[in-house]
């Protein structure tokens, strides 16, 4: 239950970020946007229409459609968000902050939309329009969330071209683009570490010297060569950024012939790092 209402809180606090973004630095700059978003900004620009009013109109049309490719929990969040969505851009409209820089406030705007829609996203939330077609994208395409977004926001904003111009729609474009790297951020954590793949004839003495000399933890997989057959023993640890030219200098000094792969990670829970319980 306590969880539920944190949740809620940060779909709240999102919706709020993202109507702030809209409100403040999209609309009073004649900018564009994706997605259903980019729509209702649309026909306010041609029709004068309420922003939030359109928002939940065409949302609630798309939920009804995308409903069966979310759980239960998640449907009830994306209707908060988009309820809430919609009152936000309806209170805030007409805010706005005196900056006649075009792109301060597309960079600005970028930030707002990116962490709205980010927070809502993290705690299992949508803002349904295209992030239920992102959403199938990522579990049919293997897309992540973020990029899926992207790339169906920038389909929308891509047909304001004719009432914004091309300039404003290259503006557009770049706030897009830092709204999906805040998003990116906020939704995959505070947490980026670096998963680590050594291959070595050496395996055992460079598991010795990390448990001991940067007391992290070591998992051994069993392998063996494709040509050769030869066994070998496969070593994974998780560590952070800082660590790795530690690690890198210990597998050059005791096996110079390794193999090392290093892949990007997030949100590491467990021992030594963040307790899952807490997360």
């Amino acid at each position: 239950m306590k969880k539920r209402t944190t949740d809620i809180i940060f779909i709240i606090i999102g919706a709020f970020l993202f109507a702030l973004g809209v409100n403040l630095f999209v609309i009073p700059n004649e900018l564009g946007e994706g997605g259903v978003t980019g729509i209702t900004i649309i026909t306010y620009y041609l029709f004068k229409w309420s922003p939030g009013l359109v928002n939940l109109i065409l949302n609630a049309f798309l939920l009804i459609i995308g409903y069966k490719f979310m759980s239960k929990i998640t449907m009830i969040y994306t209707i908060i968000a988009v309820v809430t969505n919609s009152l936000f851009l309806h209170l805030t409209e007409g805010w706005n902050i005196a900056s006649d820089e075009l792109m301060v406030n597309a960079i600005f705007g970028g930030i707002f939309v990116g962490c709205g829609i980010g927070l809502i996203i993290r705690v299992g939330g949508t803002t349904a329009g295209t992030t239920i077609l992102a959403r199938i994208a990522h579990k049919c395409l293997g897309w992540s969330m973020s990029y899926g977004l992207l790339f169906f926001d920038l389909i929308v904003a891509f047909s304001s071209y004719f009432i914004i111009g091309a300039e404003k729609l290259m503006l557009t474009i770049i706030m897009l683009y830092v709204g999906t790297k805040v998003m990116e951020f906020v939704i995959e954590g505070l947490n980026p570490k670096k998963a680590v793949t050594i291959i070595s004839d050496n395996s055992n003495d460079i598991a010795k010297q990390v448990t001991t000399s940067m007391d992290r933890g070591v998992t051994v997989y069993s392998g063996h060569g494709y040509y050769t057959k030869t066994p070998k023993e496969i070593l994974y640890i998780v560590i952070s950024k800082q660590e790795v030219i530690k690690l890198k200098r210990i597998v050059q000094s005791t096996d110079p012939n390794a193999f090392i792969a290093i892949h990007d990670v997030r949100d590491v829970f467990g021992e030594g790092f963040i307790d899952i319980s807490k997360a």
